[in-house]
C-alpha cells in the first residue's frame, strides 16, 4: 500500500475511475447487445445514434482504441442494414 499522502490519493482516485470506467464499458455493452437482439430495423435505427455515442465517449476517453470504436460501429450499420433484407 502507498506510503505518501500523494501516492494514497492516486490510489483513490484511481479506485473511483475504474468503477465509472466499468460502468461507461458495461452500459456500452449492454445498449450493443440490446441493439443486436433487435429485429425490426427502424426501431433499430432509432436506437442506433443513442449507441454511437455511447461508443464515441468510450473512444474520446481511451477506454477503447478508436479504431476498435470504428470496427464496431461499422459492423453494427451493416447490421441494420442487414435487418431491411432479412
Amino acid at each position: 500500500m502507498a506510503n505518501h499522502a500523494s501516492a494514497k490519493k492516486r490510489a483513490r482516485q484511481a479506485a473511483k475511475k475504474r468503477l465509472t470506467n466499468r460502468y461507461y464499458k458495461k452500459s456500452t455493452r449492454t445498449a450493443i447487445a440490446k441493439l443486436k437482439e433487435m429485429t425490426d430495423q427502424t426501431e433499430a435505427e432509432k436506437y442506433f445514434p443513442k449507441v454511437m455515442s455511447k461508443i464515441d465517449r468510450l473512444a474520446k476517453r481511451n477506454l477503447w482504441h478508436k479504431n476498435k470504436a470504428a470496427n464496431v460501429k461499422s459492423k453494427l450499420s451493416k447490421y441494420i442494414k442487414g435487418l431491411a433484407a432479412a
